[in-house]
């Protein structure tokens, strides 16, 4: 591992943290900040009684294992270390004060392979969008750092079937991280998010992600919440279904009207996986008004009034001319969609760099004064991560 990686602490405090996993069977947890002890260690090779200690610490096999030992009501950081390896499990973190430490970036994974159409185990439901996440987060101070989370759902070989196949899937959402009703002050350093389609579901609360990746396809960073971006990579990934235009958006907002921001891009890198995504291919957005329950009936909400914007982010060649899409919802009356336009949401960016950026009447461009009011403490409502 690198040494002073920074991990969010609780609510607004950073601290520099270094933790070394050593490679014997006591799978010792050293760290030099004795003010930062951790509190469990996830073992995919451990062999022993859950929960049993080694060195004071309490062992585990799972991952769920340990969230199950946590305290339920903890007012301080709960640090579970997360030994390098697969930990195939699809979790729920319900306590506040979570926060996971992997060992590393690229060989500690959080995996799973639920989609939105999927049937349940041992049901006739199916997960769908909002349930199929492989790492849901329903508790605030919920913190993470140097691992990655993915959903390694086969969504290019659904993509790649006809329409008349009838093992094709018309439901392919496969979220890995979801931050879901209960969640707030979430921090994500140096993680990487891995999916397809609905990769990063932000639907509550207020989040933070410093220095991480996020892959995907098809309205991959989506959702309710205030979330900012700081320094982030956003990986435009490849399409199989054929003759399509756009082949995916970045974004795709739910915010609400009531809520001053949404998605913020703060100097972010804007790049395609692979020369399999086309220039000119990709939509930095489009309004997603879902489905909501009305005194008068379901429909698209109409107080939904997506909110992304791009600051000094630079963007590949793959960001089409116009950047910005419409999206349609369920119609309040009769058996068709409505139909949203870009304009009537809060899309905007503000010098972008690359050959993906461009200014036209399509790409509303903010102001230096209205930029200055997108900083990480106005974003975050106060929240300092």
């Amino acid at each position: 591992m690198q040494p002073k990686r920074r991990l969010c602490i609780g609510a607004g405090v950073t601290l520099p943290l270094t933790m070394m996993l050593d490679g014997c069977a006591s799978t010792a947890v050293v760290l030099q900040q004795s003010d930062l002890p951790v509190n469990a260690v996830v073992n995919a090779s451990y062999a022993g009684i859950a929960a049993a200690t080694t060195n004071g610490i309490p062992h585990y096999k799972t991952l769920q294992q340990a969230l199950d030992g946590a305290p339920v009501n903890s007012t301080t950081p709960w640090r579970i270390a997360l030994r390098n390896g697969r930990y195939h499990e699809k979790l729920e973190v319900t306590k506040p004060h979570i926060q996971l430490i992997g060992e590393s970036r690229t060989a500690t994974v959080i995996t799973f392979d639920a989609y939105a159409g999927q049937k349940k185990p041992d049901s006739s439901s199916t997960w769908t969008t909002a349930g199929c996440a492989t790492l849901t987060v329903r508790a605030p101070d919920f913190a993470a750092s140097n691992l990655t989370i993915e959903n390694t759902y086969d969504y290019l070989g659904n993509d790649g079937k006809a329409a008349d196949d009838p093992s094709r899937s018309n439901d392919p959402q496969a979220v890995a991280f979801m931050l879901a009703a209960g969640s707030d002050r979430a921090c994500l350093r140096d993680v990487t998010l891995t999916g397809h389609q609905d990769t990063l579901f932000v639907d509550a609360g207020r989040s933070y992600f410093a220095s991480c990746t996020v892959s995907g396809g098809v309205d991959f960073i989506f959702g309710a919440g205030q979330a900012v971006f700081d320094l982030c990579d956003i990986i435009s990934r490849p399409r199989r279904k054929p003759n399509i235009y756009p082949i995916g958006y970045v974004t795709a907002p739910s915010t609400q009207i009531r809520d001053q921001y949404g998605l913020v891009f703060l100097r972010c890198k804007l790049l395609k996986e692979s020369a399999l995504v086309p220039a000119t291919s990709t939509a930095l957005g489009r309004p997603w008004h879902p489905a909501a329950n009305m005194p008068d009936g379901r429909y698209a909400d109409p107080n939904a009034i997506g909110s992304s914007v791009f600051i000094e982010c630079f963007m590949e060649d793959h960001i089409t001319n116009e950047a910005w899409f419409s999206m349609t919802g369920v119609q309040k009356n009769g058996p068709n969609r409505t139909v949203f336009l870009p304009e009537d949401s809060r899309f905007f960016e503000y010098k972008s760099s690359g050959p993906g950026a461009k200014i036209n009447d399509k790409r509303r461009q903010l102001t230096d004064a209205q930029a200055a009011e997108y900083t990480v403490a106005k974003v975050l409502r106060g929240w300092q991560p």
